[in-house]
C-alpha cells in the first residue's frame, strides 16, 4: 500500500520462521522487531477452504503466545513517528493493552482486529480508535448474531457506547458496515470471482489504516479497504494474496467511478 510498516512479534525455531521473515522482508516490511524463540514452533494455521471460498482456520499460536516484555518494548520504540498501531489477538490481551496504552499516550491511533476470538476486557474498547471485527468476532463482542447490515448497525452502536472511536464490521460478500459518532454507512461489495477468503481481513485492515492515515474521508477509506480485501479473495494463500496499491486503486476506479 506504499506505507512504511514494522512487524513486532516472535517466530519459532523451525523451518517456518525464516520463511515468514523472508516473505515479509520481500514485501518491504521491517522485521527487525521480530525475535526468535528456539524452544517452540512458529505460530501456524491450517486452513480449509470450501467450494464457496469460505475458510475454516485451526491455529497453533506457538511463538506468538510467548511474546512478552521484549516485544512490548520493541513496539514502544517503534511508535515515534507512527500513524497507526495495528493489533490482533494472537498475542496476550495484556500485552496488547500495554502497547495500546503507550500508543495512545503518544498520539498514535490504535486499530484492533479482534481475532481470533478471545475474551476482551471492557477497558480495551476505550483504547481502540478503530475496531474491525468480522461477523463471528462481532457476535463474540456483542453477544448476538451479526449477519447483515441491520445487525451490524446494532453491533456498531453497542461498541461505540463502550468507547470505540470507529467500528467497521466486515460482512464478507455483503460488504462492510461502518459507524462513528458522526456518520454511518454501508460499502457494498466489489464484483470479483472469489477463490479463497483467507487473509481478506488482513488486506482490509492494512489498506484501511493507510487510507485513514492519509486523511481520506471515511466512506472512501472503507471503500479502499474493501477493494483490497476483495482482491485478496481472488487468489489462494495469505501473504501471496496481498494486493498492490495500484491494483486496489484500479479496482476502485473501475467499479466505483
Amino acid at each position: 500500500m506504499g506505507a512504511d510498516s514494522k512487524m513486532v512479534g516472535r517466530v519459532g525455531g523451525d523451518m517456518f520462521g525464516p520463511q515468514l521473515l523472508e516473505g515479509m522482508t520481500a514485501a518491504g516490511v521491517d522485521v527487525s522487531g521480530v525475535g526468535t524463540n528456539q524452544e517452540v514452533s512458529s505460530g501456524i494455521a491450517v486452513i480449509g477452504v470450501d467450494d464457496t471460498a469460505q475458510n475454516c482456520i485451526t491455529q497453533v499460536l506457538g511463538a506468538n503466545d510467548t511474546c512478552g516484555p521484549a516485544e512490548a518494548q520493541a513496539v514502544k520504540n517503534a511508535l515515534s513517528g507512527a500513524s497507526f498501531l495495528l493489533l490482533q489477538l494472537e498475542v496476550s490481551i495484556q500485552l496488547s493493552l500495554e502497547v495500546a496504552q503507550a500508543a495512545k499516550a503518544q498520539g498514535v491511533e490504535v486499530m484492533l482486529d479482534p481475532g481470533p476470538v478471545r475474551p476482551v476486557p471492557d477497558e480495551s474498547f476505550a483504547l481502540c480508535d478503530v475496531i474491525t471485527p468480522n461477523e463471528t468476532e462481532a457476535q463474540a463482542l456483542v453477544g448476538f448474531p451479526v449477519t447483515d447490515e441491520e445487525s451490524a448497525a446494532q453491533a456498531a452502536s453497542q461498541l461505540l457506547e463502550r468507547g470505540v472511536g470507529l467500528v467497521v464490521v466486515k460482512l464478507g460478500a455483503q460488504g462492510a458496515y461502518y459507524a462513528n459518532s458522526e456518520e454511518r454507512g454501508m460499502v457494498r461489495p466489489f464484483d470479483i470471482e472469489a477463490v479463497d477468503s483467507v487473509a481478506a481481513g488482513d488486506a482490509f485492515n492494512g489498506a484501511l489504516a493507510v487510507s485513514l492515515a492519509e486523511g481520506a474521508a471515511l466512506e472512501r477509506a472503507v471503500t479502499f479497504a474493501s477493494a483490497a480485501g476483495a482482491l485478496a479473495v481472488t487468489q489462494s494463500g495469505a501473504q501471496d494474496s496481498m494486493p498492490r496499491r495500484a491494483q486496489v486503486e484500479a479496482l476502485v476506479r473501475d467499479q466505483r467511478p
